[in-house]
């Protein structure tokens, strides 16, 4: 396949509404950061974030939109509405929540309508991702490891593991790969990239760590 990013780190650079870094322009400013620091690509949340992104970098970018619905468990670009907004958008990878927790026509009928854009799978079991790249998905995440009733207690990186072994598409890790040598780790286990998002880009995050290892000194 023709690949759209190369091999390494992918920087997750989003901010949610009840975030202090939630803002389009803050964004785009976090990415060129990550350009610069070295990242090969960008994830990003929202159309809005996605173009100030594309104004302010050339990287290529994985596209979601977080969506909550009533009775619906899928919240990462869980209906054709997401998805037409962010090929729409230009984005060179479409990532959707391609769990057991999602209907399978929809995900089946994503190739059919958009043949020429590229999607990315977020799973959070080995089966899950066998199933999507029968699908036809070209990128497979352990983005949801951990996260779905059928990955309770799931290591991230077996199930990386797995999905390197039983998959021929490009596996991308991501989920609780949060210190440079985890990634490290992964890229030598095999995977295509990493993505890394709250360990660069929610300083209130990283400040909680320091704040409470400092906090036991006291």
């Amino acid at each position: 396949m023709e690949d759209f990013m190369e091999r390494g780190l992918v920087v997750s650079c989003q901010a949610l509404e009840n975030e202090p870094l939630h803002s389009s322009f803050i964004m785009s400013k976090m990415a060129l950061a990550a350009k610069q620091g070295g990242a090969v690509a960008i994830r990003a949340n929202t159309v809005e974030d996605i173009e100030a992104i594309k104004k302010e970098v050339d990287l290529p970018i994985i596209g979601i939109i977080k969506k909550s619905y009533p009775d619906m468990v899928s919240y990462i670009t869980p209906t054709m509405v997401e998805v037409q907004a962010l090929v729409e958008a230009g984005v060179e990878i479409l990532a959707v929540d391609a769990t057991f927790d999602q209907d399978i026509e929809f995900l089946r009928s994503l190739k059919k309508l958009y043949p020429n854009q590229k999607f990315m799978a977020d799973i959070s079991t080995v089966e899950e991702g066998v199933r999507a790249e029968k699908l036809g998905f070209d990128y497979i995440g352990t983005t949801l490891v951990g996260y779905t009733d059928q990955s309770k207690g799931k290591n991230n990186f077996e199930v990386l593991e797995g999905l390197i072994k039983a998959c021929q598409k490009p596996i991308i890790a991501e989920g609780n790969f949060d210190l440079p040598e985890k990634a490290r780790k992964a890229m030598e286990m095999g995977a295509y990239a990493v993505v890394v998002g709250g360990a660069i880009t929610r300083p209130q995050l990283i400040t909680k760590k320091f704040a409470e290892e400092v906090q036991k000194a006291l």
